[in-house]
């Protein structure tokens, strides 16, 4: 995600109790789509959505009553702008103990932009298994489309403008729970290698 510029501030469009609500309604929906959530797989895409993976699962024991594995999925060498960018470290891929085949699973990540990163994840999760069915959580979806890749559950819809960036705060990682909208100091040349 790109910096947001001093001189546009950032406004927040999802404070913590926001991000918390939306969280409880996506794990409602999954319940029902799921009818019970029994083989629901959690794989959350570091760094963010691996927190948000973990919170669902939180909010999933609450309805059902029952553990719902949570894991994460690297998916850094899957990337198709390997070439484009600087080196980035690798995160960790943590499947549950029972695996991933037969099961649905549910890909956590913060925001859907381009859909690159969810196709790398797709990719990444061939090579580790094969679910019943897969399905994308994200906590923001801005639109600008770049393949065919469409989320089952979505926290909020965030109509963006190539210039505007979209930041997601999470208190695991920075402290706080927000979603901040801001304005690129330049604007990009194409959405490419971004979610």
């Amino acid at each position: 995600m790109d910096a947001i510029s001093q001189s546009d501030a950032a406004r927040p469009v999802l404070e913590g109790p926001d991000i918390a609500r939306v969280l409880t309604r996506i794990a409602h929906e999954i319940v029902e789509r799921a009818k019970g959530a029994d083989d629901v797989v959690l794989l959350g895409i570091p760094t963010r959505g691996v927190f948000l993976a973990r919170r669902l699962a939180d909010k999933l024991e609450q309805i059902t009553g029952r553990t719902t594995p949570v894991g994460s999925l690297d998916i850094t060498m899957y990337r198709d702008d390997l070439r484009m960018r600087p080196a980035r470290a690798l995160a960790r891929t943590e499947i549950p103990g029972d695996g991933i085949d037969g099961r649905l699973v549910v890909l956590v990540d913060d925001v859907l932009f381009s859909g690159r990163t969810i196709r790398a994840a797709l990719d990444a999760l061939g090579d580790i298994g094969r679910p019943r069915a897969v399905q994308l959580a994200v906590l923001v979806d801005r639109g600008h489309r770049e393949l065919p890749i469409r989320a089952d559950y979505v926290g909020k819809n965030l109509p963006t403008s190539l210039r505007e960036t979209v930041k997601v705060l999470l208190s695991e990682e920075d402290g706080r729970d927000t979603v901040l909208l801001g304005v690129r100091e330049t604007a990009p040349t194409a959405p490419a290698g971004e979610r």
